[in-house]
Protein backbone atom coordinates (compact mmCIF):
# COMPACT_ATOMS: atom_id res chain seq x y z
CA UNK A 1 0.00 0.00 0.00
CA UNK A 2 1.39 3.42 -0.96
CA UNK A 3 1.04 5.92 1.86
CA UNK A 4 0.54 9.62 1.22
CA UNK A 5 3.07 12.37 1.87
CA UNK A 6 0.71 13.62 4.54
CA UNK A 7 1.10 10.33 6.41
CA UNK A 8 4.87 10.64 6.50
CA UNK A 9 4.69 14.31 7.48
CA UNK A 10 2.57 13.31 10.48
CA UNK A 11 5.28 10.97 11.73
CA UNK A 12 7.07 13.96 13.29
CA UNK A 13 10.81 13.83 13.79
CA UNK A 14 11.20 10.68 11.69
CA UNK A 15 10.74 12.79 8.57
CA UNK A 16 11.11 16.40 9.60
CA UNK A 17 14.26 17.40 11.40
CA UNK A 18 14.56 17.40 15.17
CA UNK A 19 17.67 17.79 17.27
CA UNK A 20 18.24 15.36 20.15
CA UNK A 21 18.97 16.50 23.68
CA UNK A 22 21.36 13.61 24.25
CA UNK A 23 24.67 12.45 22.88
CA UNK A 24 25.15 8.95 21.46
CA UNK A 25 25.61 6.28 24.10
CA UNK A 26 29.09 5.97 25.53
CA UNK A 27 29.80 9.70 25.64
CA UNK A 28 30.70 11.40 28.89
CA UNK A 29 27.72 12.64 30.88
CA UNK A 30 29.65 15.84 31.63
CA UNK A 31 30.35 16.42 27.93
CA UNK A 32 26.68 15.82 27.27
CA UNK A 33 25.68 18.37 29.90
CA UNK A 34 27.99 20.95 28.34
CA UNK A 35 26.50 20.44 24.88
CA UNK A 36 22.93 20.58 26.14
CA UNK A 37 23.71 23.74 28.12
CA UNK A 38 25.26 25.43 25.07
CA UNK A 39 22.28 24.46 22.92
CA UNK A 40 19.75 25.76 25.45
CA UNK A 41 21.62 29.03 25.93
CA UNK A 42 21.81 29.75 22.21
CA UNK A 43 18.11 29.02 21.79
CA UNK A 44 17.19 31.22 24.75
CA UNK A 45 19.32 34.12 23.51
CA UNK A 46 18.85 33.60 19.75
CA UNK A 47 22.61 34.02 19.49
CA UNK A 48 25.75 31.91 19.35
CA UNK A 49 27.60 34.54 21.42
CA UNK A 50 27.88 32.62 24.67
CA UNK A 51 30.86 32.39 27.01
CA UNK A 52 32.50 29.45 28.72
CA UNK A 53 31.34 30.84 32.07
CA UNK A 54 27.76 30.97 30.75
CA UNK A 55 27.99 27.32 29.66
CA UNK A 56 29.56 26.29 32.97
CA UNK A 57 26.88 28.03 35.01
CA UNK A 58 24.07 26.56 32.90
CA UNK A 59 25.49 23.02 33.01
CA UNK A 60 26.70 23.06 36.60
CA UNK A 61 30.15 21.95 35.40
CA UNK A 62 33.53 23.64 35.66
CA UNK A 63 34.47 25.74 32.62
CA UNK A 64 37.86 23.99 32.53
CA UNK A 65 36.04 20.80 31.54
CA UNK A 66 35.26 22.34 28.15
CA UNK A 67 38.98 22.22 27.35
CA UNK A 68 39.23 18.70 28.73
CA UNK A 69 36.38 17.32 26.60
CA UNK A 70 36.48 19.57 23.50
CA UNK A 71 39.81 21.43 23.45
CA UNK A 72 38.19 24.89 23.41
CA UNK A 73 34.84 26.59 22.85
CA UNK A 74 35.03 26.18 19.06
CA UNK A 75 35.58 22.46 19.64
CA UNK A 76 32.42 22.36 21.73
CA UNK A 77 30.47 24.23 19.04
CA UNK A 78 31.76 21.82 16.39
CA UNK A 79 30.73 18.84 18.52
CA UNK A 80 27.28 20.35 19.01
CA UNK A 81 26.76 20.84 15.28
CA UNK A 82 28.06 17.32 14.59
CA UNK A 83 25.55 15.93 17.10
CA UNK A 84 22.70 17.81 15.48
CA UNK A 85 23.79 16.93 11.93
CA UNK A 86 23.88 13.22 12.74
CA UNK A 87 20.16 13.22 13.55
CA UNK A 88 19.25 15.35 10.54
CA UNK A 89 21.17 13.15 8.13
CA UNK A 90 19.66 9.96 9.54
CA UNK A 91 16.24 11.50 8.97
CA UNK A 92 17.17 12.22 5.36
CA UNK A 93 18.10 8.56 4.85
CA UNK A 94 14.76 7.56 6.34
CA UNK A 95 12.94 9.98 4.04
CA UNK A 96 14.74 8.75 0.94
CA UNK A 97 13.69 5.17 1.71
CA UNK A 98 9.96 5.90 2.05
CA UNK A 99 7.47 4.55 -0.53
CA UNK A 100 6.30 8.00 -1.65
CA UNK A 101 7.03 10.00 -4.79
CA UNK A 102 10.24 12.00 -5.24
CA UNK A 103 8.11 15.16 -5.43
CA UNK A 104 6.55 14.37 -2.05
CA UNK A 105 10.01 13.69 -0.59
CA UNK A 106 11.27 17.01 -1.94
CA UNK A 107 8.40 18.93 -0.34
CA UNK A 108 8.96 17.21 3.01
CA UNK A 109 12.67 18.01 2.76
CA UNK A 110 12.00 21.69 2.11
CA UNK A 111 9.65 21.88 5.08
CA UNK A 112 12.10 19.97 7.28
CA UNK A 113 14.96 22.38 6.60
CA UNK A 114 12.91 25.49 7.34
CA UNK A 115 11.31 24.05 10.48
CA UNK A 116 14.70 22.90 11.79
CA UNK A 117 16.22 26.35 11.37
CA UNK A 118 13.18 27.89 13.08
CA UNK A 119 13.12 25.47 15.99
CA UNK A 120 16.88 25.54 16.52
CA UNK A 121 17.93 29.05 15.49
CA UNK A 122 21.59 28.52 16.28
CA UNK A 123 22.10 25.80 13.66
CA UNK A 124 22.57 27.94 10.57
CA UNK A 125 24.59 30.52 12.53
CA UNK A 126 26.92 27.78 13.75
CA UNK A 127 27.35 26.53 10.20
CA UNK A 128 28.30 30.02 8.99
CA UNK A 129 30.65 30.59 11.91
CA UNK A 130 32.43 27.24 11.70
CA UNK A 131 32.76 27.37 7.90
CA UNK A 132 33.88 30.99 7.59
CA UNK A 133 35.08 32.41 10.90
CA UNK A 134 36.73 29.55 12.76
CA UNK A 135 39.71 27.40 11.75
CA UNK A 136 40.37 25.62 8.47
CA UNK A 137 40.15 22.34 10.38
CA UNK A 138 36.66 23.22 11.64
CA UNK A 139 35.54 24.18 8.13
CA UNK A 140 36.85 20.85 6.79
CA UNK A 141 34.95 18.93 9.47
CA UNK A 142 31.67 20.74 8.78
CA UNK A 143 32.09 20.07 5.07
CA UNK A 144 32.65 16.36 5.77
CA UNK A 145 29.80 15.69 8.20
CA UNK A 146 27.20 18.17 6.96
CA UNK A 147 27.73 19.70 3.52
CA UNK A 148 28.96 16.60 1.65
CA UNK A 149 26.28 14.19 2.98
CA UNK A 150 23.50 16.72 2.31
CA UNK A 151 24.77 17.26 -1.23
CA UNK A 152 24.88 13.49 -1.72
CA UNK A 153 21.26 13.24 -0.56
CA UNK A 154 20.29 15.87 -3.13
CA UNK A 155 22.12 13.96 -5.88
CA UNK A 156 20.23 10.77 -5.06
CA UNK A 157 16.85 12.47 -4.69
CA UNK A 158 17.27 14.31 -7.98
CA UNK A 159 18.39 11.11 -9.74
CA UNK A 160 15.33 9.29 -8.41
CA UNK A 161 13.07 12.09 -9.60
CA UNK A 162 14.61 12.05 -13.07
CA UNK A 163 14.38 8.27 -13.35
CA UNK A 164 10.69 8.41 -12.34
CA UNK A 165 10.00 11.10 -14.94
CA UNK A 166 9.07 13.68 -12.29
CA UNK A 167 12.13 15.98 -12.38
CA UNK A 168 14.03 17.68 -15.12
CA UNK A 169 17.77 16.97 -15.18
CA UNK A 170 19.15 19.37 -12.56
CA UNK A 171 22.73 20.02 -11.43
CA UNK A 172 22.87 18.92 -7.77
CA UNK A 173 25.44 21.56 -6.78
CA UNK A 174 23.31 24.36 -8.20
CA UNK A 175 20.23 22.79 -6.59
CA UNK A 176 21.96 22.59 -3.19
CA UNK A 177 23.10 26.20 -3.49
CA UNK A 178 19.63 27.42 -4.41
CA UNK A 179 17.63 25.43 -1.85
CA UNK A 180 19.92 25.62 1.18
CA UNK A 181 20.86 29.22 0.44
CA UNK A 182 17.23 30.32 0.20
CA UNK A 183 16.17 28.47 3.37
CA UNK A 184 19.18 29.75 5.28
CA UNK A 185 18.74 33.36 4.25
CA UNK A 186 15.22 33.57 5.65
CA UNK A 187 16.87 33.39 9.07
CA UNK A 188 20.44 34.57 8.56
CA UNK A 189 19.40 37.69 6.64
CA UNK A 190 16.33 38.54 8.72
CA UNK A 191 17.93 41.49 10.53
CA UNK A 192 18.94 43.10 7.24
CA UNK A 193 15.46 42.52 5.80
CA UNK A 194 13.91 44.00 8.91
CA UNK A 195 15.95 47.16 8.54
CA UNK A 196 15.16 47.44 4.83
CA UNK A 197 11.47 46.51 4.81
CA UNK A 198 10.29 46.55 8.42
CA UNK A 199 9.36 42.85 8.47
CA UNK A 200 9.10 41.23 11.88
CA UNK A 201 10.72 38.09 13.29
CA UNK A 202 10.37 34.63 11.73
CA UNK A 203 7.18 33.25 13.29
CA UNK A 204 5.39 29.93 12.78
CA UNK A 205 3.14 31.64 10.23
CA UNK A 206 6.12 33.10 8.35
CA UNK A 207 7.61 29.59 8.20
CA UNK A 208 4.37 28.14 6.81
CA UNK A 209 4.23 30.86 4.16
CA UNK A 210 7.88 30.39 3.24
CA UNK A 211 7.53 26.62 2.97
CA UNK A 212 4.69 27.06 0.46
CA UNK A 213 6.69 29.71 -1.38
CA UNK A 214 9.76 27.46 -1.60
CA UNK A 215 7.68 24.47 -2.71
CA UNK A 216 6.25 26.57 -5.54
CA UNK A 217 9.63 28.04 -6.47
CA UNK A 218 11.69 24.83 -6.37
CA UNK A 219 9.06 22.48 -7.78
CA UNK A 220 8.20 25.01 -10.49
CA UNK A 221 11.83 24.91 -11.56
CA UNK A 222 12.51 21.18 -11.69
CA UNK A 223 9.20 19.33 -12.16
CA UNK A 224 8.43 18.07 -15.64
CA UNK A 225 5.41 19.50 -17.43
CA UNK A 226 3.12 16.63 -16.49
CA UNK A 227 4.15 16.69 -12.84
CA UNK A 228 3.64 20.44 -12.65
CA UNK A 229 0.10 20.02 -13.95
CA UNK A 230 -0.54 17.23 -11.43
CA UNK A 231 0.84 19.32 -8.57
CA UNK A 232 -1.29 22.31 -9.59
CA UNK A 233 -4.37 20.12 -9.76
Amino acid sequence: MRLSAGHWARQGSLVTTSVPNRLPSGKSSTAEKLLVAASELMIERSSIEISLSDIAQKSGANAALVKYHFGNKDGLLLALLARDAATELSNLEYLLAQPITPTAKLKLHIGGIIRAYHRFPYMNRLIHYLLHESTAESADEVSKFFVAPLLDFHRRLLAEGVSRGEFRVTDPVLFYTSLIGACDHLFFGRHAMSRATGVGPVTDEVCRQYIKHMETLICGGILTGGEQAAAAG
